[in-house]
């Protein structure tokens, strides 16, 4: 009895030292991320080996360049696209996760209602999945970037871990891929045409946009005049 007692004991002690390991080790790594650029995620990752397997040529290509090196339409096209409330909410849009798992219940086809900092800290700091595990951590994690980094840095790595091709990570890497030039040169159409690819990169070519893909570009263009403008990036 003695031994099960501690053996229990002991079990508990080992739960308790990995959780305080995994909440210092996850803020730390959020401050760092706060001034560090983030050059490598475990998507890159994931999706190399993905490669390897269906027997292609693995790559990563990915350059991490600052916001004010980025379109100042870059910002506006992600929003509009993807998180028009992005600079008002506090990482979470309640009223749109309750519309998306009305319509799933309902029926519908099942769609993501991440925000931007959902995403981002998917990106950054997890794998994708759908598991309650992982939307659990995913949550955890959005906290910690909204309240550690503010908008400002959370929109800044966003742009430069989203995957936008196949193999192709954040803007400056796709700008050069698809568009020949760099981030800061792109203009209003081909930035909304980027973000208009974003819900599946891998199906969807900014540089050769299929006519779903000019309609949807051309809706993020009118969103782009709505959204709230937080002056990022270059002009």
């Amino acid at each position: 009895m003695n031994d099960v007692k501690f053996l229990w004991n002991r079990f508990w002690i080992w739960v308790r030292d990995i959780l305080i390991f995994f909440f210092v080790s996850s803020i730390l790594a959020v401050i760092a991320f706060k001034w560090v650029p983030v050059y490598h995620t475990p998507l890159m990752y994931i999706r190399y080996y993905e490669q390897w397997l269906d027997g292609k040529d693995p790559v990563i290509k990915h350059q991490w360049v600052d916001l004010d090196q980025i379109s100042h339409n870059m910002p506006l096209a992600v929003m509009g696209g993807e998180d028009t409330h992005f600079t008002e909410h506090n990482g979470f849009e309640e009223k749109e996760i309750l519309r998306a798992r009305l319509e799933a219940l309902q029926g519908g086809r099942e769609r993501g209602a991440s925000t931007i900092s959902q995403q981002t800290a998917k990106n950054v700091f997890l794998w994708p999945g759908h598991s309650w595990l992982r939307k659990g951590l995913e949550a955890y994690f959005t906290v910690l970037i909204e309240n550690i980094w503010g908008k400002e840095r959370i929109m800044e790595v966003y742009l430069n871990s989203i995957e936008m091709g196949d193999g192709i990570y954040g803007v400056q890497a796709c700008a050069q891929e698809k568009f020949h030039k760099d981030a800061r040169e792109l203009t209003r159409v081909e930035s909304a045409t980027i973000a208009a690819t974003l819900p599946n990169p891998l199906e969807r070519d900014s540089a050769h946009p299929s006519k779903f893909v000019q309609k949807h570009s051309k809706r993020i263009q009118r969103e782009m005049n709505a959204v709230k403008d937080p002056g990022w990036g270059a002009k």
